[in-house]
Formats: C-alpha cells, sequence, structure tokens
C-alpha cells in the first residue's frame, strides 16, 4: 500500500491533482516532493552492484529502460532535445493512443511495462518509484506485479503463460515529480519484478527494498563464503553515524569505485567515544579470515579498527580483532587464529573515519545452514 497518501484525495475529480508545477527555472529539486518511507534502510534488491537488470520493455521511445535503476539521482537538462524530442533520465514511453477518432484515449486496462531481474532474490518489503522531473509527463497510476523464476530466464521465458505473477501494487495513483513509496507485506521471495504505467508516461528510479535469502544449496556448494556479503544474505542493522553514506555499503560485492563508495561518518568531536556499525550473518557462521579495505579513503580512512562478535541477539560480544591500526587506502588481511562462530559482528572505528569494504570469509555452521534452510523452504511458499 502507499506509504505516502497525502495527495490522494478521496473523491478528486481533477485527473491533475497530482502534476507538478511546470520547470520554472533553478534548482529542478527545490520543489521535488520527496518521501521518508522506513524500508529504504533495507538493501535495494535491483541495484546493479548487485546484478540487478532491466531486462524488457514494451516500449522505450523517449528515454532507455535502463535508466531505472541508476544509482545517481535523475538529472535535468532543460535545453537538451533529440530527434525525438525531450531527453529525459529515466524511462518513458510514447504515449498511448485509442483505437479511432471516436476513441482517440486508450482503453483503461492499456498500459506500458518493463521487466527487473532482482540482482539478488529476496523478500520485497518496499518499491519507491520516483517520477523525479516528469511533472506533466508521469504516469497516471503504477502497478507492481513479481514472480519466482528459477537460473536466468529470458524476457520470452518470464512472459510465458504458465509464469505466475503476483500483485505486490496493485493500480495506484502516483505523483509527478516525487518520491512515491508503497510498502510490501508478506514473506514470499522473488526474482523479478513488473512495473507497469497506466496508461503510459515516464518514471525516472525505482527501487526495490528487501531481504536478501540466499540459496542454502548455493552457498554449500562454495564452501568457504564472504558470511556478511549482501548477496549471502549478511544484513546491515544499525550505527552510530550515517553522515555521508550509508554503512551499508560496507558489505557490497566487489571493490569500491570512489570515496562515497563505502562508509564514511563525519569527524568526531567527543573524546573517549568512537564510531560502530553492526551487522547480522545470514544464520551462525564460522568466521576464519576477514577483510578489511580503506579503498579511496585516503585522508579520511579510520585511523583504528576493532571487530567483536556473538552469538545469538543476546550473546555476549567477544574480540574477534583487537583494536589495529589502519593504513589509508589499502586493503588489510587478518587470518584468526581461531575460529570465532557468530551470528553478529561490530565493527568499531577509532575515533571516527570510513571503511570501504569488510569481508568474513567462512561457512555456516551445520546449525547455521538448517536455520538457512529453513528460512529458504518459507519463503518459496
Amino acid at each position: 500500500m502507499p506509504t505516502d497518501t497525502k495527495h490522494m484525495e478521496p473523491g478528486s475529480t481533477d485527473p491533475h491533482a497530482n502534476d507538478a508545477a511546470p520547470y520554472g527555472g533553478g534548482d529542478p529539486y527545490a520543489d521535488y516532493r520527496a518521501g521518508d518511507f522506513p524500508f529504504t534502510e533495507l538493501v535495494d534488491l535491483a541495484d546493479r552492484r548487485l546484478g540487478g537488470g532491466v531486462i524488457a520493455a514494451n516500449d522505450e521511445f523517449f528515454a532507455e529502460r535502463e535508466n531505472l535503476l541508476i544509482r545517481e539521482p535523475a538529472v535535468f537538462d532543460p535545453e537538451r532535445f533529440g530527434h525525438k524530442g525531450k531527453i529525459m533520465d529515466g524511462w518513458e514511453t510514447r504515449r498511448r493512443r485509442g483505437a479511432d477518432a471516436a476513441r482517440p484515449f486508450p482503453a483503461p486496462e492499456d498500459h506500458d511495462w518493463a521487466i527487473v531481474r532482482l540482482g539478488t532474490p529476496g523478500i520485497v518489503r518496499g518499491i519507491v518509484v520516483d517520477t523525479a522531473h516528469f511533472r506533466g509527463n508521469y504516469p497516471q497510476r503504477v502497478s507492481v506485479q513479481a514472480t519466482s523464476v528459477d537460473g536466468a530466464p529470458g524476457p520470452q521465458e518470464l512472459l510465458a503463460d504458465d509464469v505466475k505473477w503476483e500483485e505486490l501494487v496493485p493500480p495506484t495513483p502516483v505523483r509527478g515529480h516525487a518520491a512515491n513509496g508503497f510498502e510490501v507485506t508478506g514473506g514470499r521471495r522473488y526474482t523479478h519484478i513488473r512495473v507497469c504505467q497506466h496508461p503510459d508516461g515516464g518514471i525516472a528510479r525505482l527501487r526495490v527494498h528487501g531481504e536478501v535469502v540466499p540459496d542454502p544449496a548455493w552457498l554449500a556448494a562454495l564452501g568457504t563464503i564472504d558470511l556478511i556479503s549482501i548477496l549471502n544474505g549478511g544484513t546491515y542493522e544499525d550505527a552510530s553515524d550515517r553522515f555521508y553514506s550509508s554503512p551499508a555499503q560496507i558489505i557490497l560485492p566487489g571493490t569500491s569505485r570512489k570515496m562515497d563508495d563505502g562508509w564514511e561518518n563525519r569527524r568526531r568531536r567527543v573524546r573517549d567515544t568512537n564510531d560502530w556499525v553492526r551487522f547480522r550473518l545470514p544464520a551462525q557462521g564460522a568466521v576464519r579470515a576477514v577483510e578489511i579495505d580503506t579503498a579511496y579513503l585516503k585522508g579520511n580512512a579510520a585511523g583504528w579498527i576493532s571487530l567483536h562478535g556473538r552469538d545469538g541477539d543476546t550473546g555476549e560480544w567477544f574480540a574477534i580483532i583487537p583494536r589495529t591500526r589502519l593504513q589509508p587506502d589499502t586493503p588489510h588481511r587478518f587470518v584468526l587464529d581461531t575460529e570465532a562462530v557468530v551470528t553478529h559482528v561490530r565493527l568499531d572505528a577509532y575515533p571516527d573515519g570510513g571503511v570501504a569494504r569488510m569481508r568474513l570469509h567462512g561457512s555456516l555452521t551445520e546449525a547455521g545452514a538448517a536455520e538457512l534452510a529453513r528460512r529458504y523452504e518459507a519463503s518459496a511458499s
């Protein structure tokens, strides 16, 4: 259901009630209608850094479907036009028409669609349909469906009659030049999302927030894995500071590409305190080696770090890595003398500063593998 319904006027007959004002110059984001959606703290399952992609769309006449998953906010250039018209930073379809001159408007059921492969399968908790800069050419309504298909299916397979798509968001009015958020309930694990525009229009960005549910058979086949990686079901829980960038980026796959592609906090001014971030593993695991990377953090890397772990929500914290000096823009590797059996870890930065990536190399314990298998099976039905 929509999480921001202030624009939803019951009984309203004004078809332009959700329009934004025409662009009048200056900062195009000055009148942008943002939203505060709690579920955005969760990972974006459609993030291209995790392997997400827009694999098909029925129409992308004005602007390409791939723009939907760009990480940065949409850019607006009022002077940029091409042979097909205004060039927009988003996915925009042509204007639909009716059957004939007597029926110029599209039929009620007409709509455009795009299919998104989630970078990692998971349970969807919330969706943001961002119509930034689409002020009068946004869709009148949007809907979202989801399905779960194993392997790497192509568009034809996903559009086959035997594929069941479940409705996450029914056709719902949205606002132009705004972040439109929808909370999703349920516990199913999905692999693909289909976003629909009714009847046509433009969407700047799409975000699909939720919880990763990894395949336990895949993790077992790999043996030693990164137990904290988002791709394997690691989850960011809380942090002392999120000023410059999200701590969740520490557990993204791959290496950071620039300074803000990690966790950087503000400068700490209170002595005898420090910054910290806490993560939850997909299930109980045995950690045997740790990597801490400060790539691109040259004058603002954490001075020292320590790593603590605990087994269970109420377990006692114990040291995995004692307070240790870090070098800027450098990968650091630690082989543990004794494996650490944990469900949670806490990374402390002294006194403050940034960390680009963290890896916890190990494997699930027998109890952890059994717990993950139960969760996986429960999310499939």
